[in-house]
């Protein structure tokens, strides 16, 4: 039997994609995915909706979430899977995250307003109701009224970090999120760690203060790793035994991205089950993961 496709990084409207997550499910599965992870940002209000699609379908869905965290100006995703979403110390995080993305927002729209015709109403008519706002709302804001092509153009451009109208928000360290993770029963993946074309994200010396707190893995095969990046990042799997995954990063019409573009194996599917707590995954019915 063939490996199964399993894509475990993806995005709904309840933070920066464009579809609602039942409808992601449904195009997961529609897209011949037999496991896909939800993995809004900061949050994990989808959940429910996206449970319910899922057991009408014949797939899996891998509960999650992607959390921001920061080393200085830099970001740093690490994706959860698996977590409680009721654990109180990311239930805190998480929002702390949100509310400070939502000021950073409203503070760049204000900035972005004094050269160009943008209001913050024009990027609440971006997301949806209690939605994780953020740049990518605003870049939709700036793509419908026609100042940018389309959301990566937006990202060159006017929201670019030299832009002069880029903020930083505040998010906790790299190190304090894998805790976070481990500590509401989640396996801990960091995101596109070499998306940079300054280098990966992390080097070696923080990796392994990321591993002694938990880490379980990098995503490897993805769309905006750099080729020379995703070398050293194999090297590291293999040295600290570490799974490898393999995500779209899917937003629906928000990004080029499209789902199980990249897919993760079956053995690194089934290391992350088997090393969570917090929750497990939803079968569906005829689901060929389980």
């Amino acid at each position: 039997m063939p490996d199964p496709f399993i894509d475990l990084h993806a995005h709904s409207s309840v933070s920066d994609g464009t579809e609602r997550p039942a409808d992601l499910v449904r195009a997961a599965a529609a897209s011949g995915l037999d496991g896909v992870a939800l993995t809004d940002h900061d949050t994990t209000a989808g959940w429910h909706e996206a449970t319910e699609a899922v057991r009408q379908l014949p797939m899996t869905l891998v509960p999650g979430l992607e959390l921001s965290t920061r080393i200085g100006w830099r970001s740093v995703h690490v994706l959860g899977y698996l977590v409680d979403p009721q654990d109180p110390g990311l239930v805190a995080e998480t929002t702390a995250i949100r509310d400070g993305r939502l000021t950073r927002a409203r503070s760049m729209v204000d900035a972005i307003g004094r050269d160009h015709p943008i209001t913050w109403d024009d990027v609440l008519a971006e997301s949806s109701e209690g939605a994780t706002i953020g740049r990518p709302h605003i870049a939709d804001a700036l793509v419908r009224l026609g100042l940018e092509t389309d959301r990566s153009a937006a990202f060159r451009g006017i929201l670019h970090p030299s832009s002069g109208y880029y903020e930083p928000h505040e998010a906790p360290t790299p190190l304090r999120g894998v805790e976070l993770i481990r500590a509401a029963g989640g396996v801990p993946v960091i995101a596109h760690p070499a998306a940079s074309s300054r280098g990966i994200v992390i080097d070696e010396p923080m990796l392994r203060e990321l591993v002694d707190a938990g880490l379980a893995g990098l995503e490897v095969d993805h769309r905006e790793n750099q080729a020379h990046g995703k070398r050293t990042l194999l090297d590291w799997t293999a040295q600290f035994g570490l799974v490898v995954t393999g995500s779209s990063d899917y937003h629906g019409e928000g990004k080029p991205n499209r789902l199980g573009e990249h897919r993760t194996a079956r053995r690194s599917f089934d290391a992350i089950v088997e090393q969570a707590t917090g929750s497990a995954p939803v079968v569906g019915p005829g689901s060929r993961l389980f």
